[in-house]
């Protein structure tokens, strides 16, 4: 049973025609390539021209004569209704609706039309099957976090069941927590590990300290794919060392898909058969490969939502031996998230404030941007910025949500601020711990 391929269809994604369209675009010669990406480029910025008053109004239009006259979309731009940025010819119901993790400190509500919502997930089969992973048949142990309210747990469960994924829940990643990880890796025979950078660190650090490297235990495995936060080098030989199997950087975000994806050759291979990639300097000017600037993409089959010439909020630069066929990222700058230690002894990666996160995103455009800082072991501060100050009720929500995600008795002091301090890549980093 392909169980992966029965789940996408069952919730009506058209995976088979995805793929056959994946197909297709690979086959277009080096030659023929800059026309492909010109065409789709043309097309779908000229369908949310006709059939999307927000990007009407954004994009001013008086007649489209070069793609660098084309207006950069920020994330800030999107912190408004949804219903206000679909496009006339879809609805909530007859699109895949989803919320970004804000983990750049700008949450927003984003959708998809099924056909690029499928041509996404038919780019990451097609990369894992560089590995002989099949998400139709190999077991994939799941480092991530997982809703805690009773109907979104369930819907998760039931998802991960039928698309193949075990969870291995991140809220706590005690030590006696990891040696339950142990058990289920002795016990099942898991291909890959897929999840967040620092928790596959630290349990790569638990099981150095043990003395134990993974494959051993559990023979079948065979890559783990990190995501969501940078890879430092350092981080990559523990894990490659603890785990026994090589590790494979991932890097993509939930409104766009999969960026990019390391090759057997360890190259950075940028997905450029449903999204154009470019390097902008801080004046929006195209930047040669091998220079550094903003990530800025064009999603060229989503109809629903304009993703055009969107600044992702990262920085990069991509490779002198890059084509416009195969283009390589030679680096990427952000995403690189702590790690809260909390008065009981219980480590919580940095990452698990999205599941608070959601709790505030609210589709009406008044959080526009938050950081959360740790000053004390039992201590947060959420500093954000907003239309109107957060209500005693808005409050009490992130309080509730902060105790089942995180932990009891901690300290919550919100600060409403004008303005959030920018890294001098001037990127906000959603969450900072000043515990040493």
């Amino acid at each position: 049973m392909d169980w992966f391929k029965l789940s996408l269809q069952l919730n009506k994604f058209p995976i088979k025609r995805a793929q056959q369209t994946l197909e297709k675009i690979q086959n277009i010669p080096e030659t023929d390539y800059a026309e492909y990406q010109r065409r789709r480029r043309n097309a779908i910025l000229d369908y949310h021209i006709q059939h999307n008053s927000f990007y009407g109004e954004f994009f001013n239009w008086d007649g489209f004569d070069d793609w660098q006259h084309v207006p950069i979309m920020k994330k800030s731009d999107l912190q408004q209704p949804l219903k206000d940025r679909l496009s006339s010819t879809y609805n909530t119901k007859t699109a895949y609706v989803g919320k970004t993790s804000g983990s750049s400190g700008h949450p927003f509500i984003f959708a998809k039309n099924r056909f690029a919502h499928a041509l996404s997930w038919a780019g990451f089969q097609d990369r894992y099957h560089w590995y002989g992973i099949d998400l139709n048949k190999s077991l994939q142990a799941r480092f991530y976090g997982i809703p805690l309210d009773f109907y979104g747990n369930i819907q998760e469960r039931l998802k991960d069941r039928i698309s193949l994924r075990r969870r291995f829940n991140i809220f706590d990643l005690s030590e006696k927590k990891m040696e339950e990880f142990l058990q289920r890796f002795r016990k099942s025979n898991f291909s890959y590990l897929n999840g967040y950078t620092s928790a596959i660190v630290l349990f790569a650090r638990f099981l150095k300290d043990k003395g134990i490297i993974l494959k051993e235990l559990c023979p079948s495995l065979k890559i783990c794919i990190v995501t969501s936060e940078r890879l430092f080098e350092k981080d990559k030989q523990l894990i490659e060392a603890s785990l026994g199997v090589p590790v494979i950087n991932e890097y993509g975000a939930s409104e766009v898909g999969l960026i990019a994806f390391e090759d057997t050759e360890n190259h950075w291979i940028v997905n450029s058969e449903d999204l154009y990639i470019e390097i902008l300097d801080e004046n929006d000017q195209i930047l040669p490969y091998g220079e550094e600037g903003r990530v800025v993409i064009t999603s060229l089959y989503n109809k629903a939502h304009p993703m055009i010439r969107y600044d992702i909020g990262d920085i990069g630069c991509l490779s002198t031996k890059s084509t416009l066929k195969k283009p390589i990222l030679d680096k990427l700058i952000g995403r690189t998230n702590d790690i809260a230690r909390l008065p009981d002894g219980k480590v919580v990666p940095g990452l698990t404030f999205y599941y608070v996160t959601k709790t505030i995103i609210e589709d009406n455009g008044n959080i526009k941007e938050f950081v959360i800082i740790q000053t004390k072991t039992d201590e947060f501060h959420i500093n954000y910025v907003s239309e109107n100050e957060l209500t005693t009720e808005q409050k009490a929500r992130i309080m509730d949500a902060v105790k089942i995600y995180v932990g009891d008795n901690l300290v919550i002091v919100f600060e409403r601020k004008d303005i959030l301090k920018r890294s001098r890549s001037g990127k906000l980093k959603q969450f900072t711990s000043q515990i040493s």
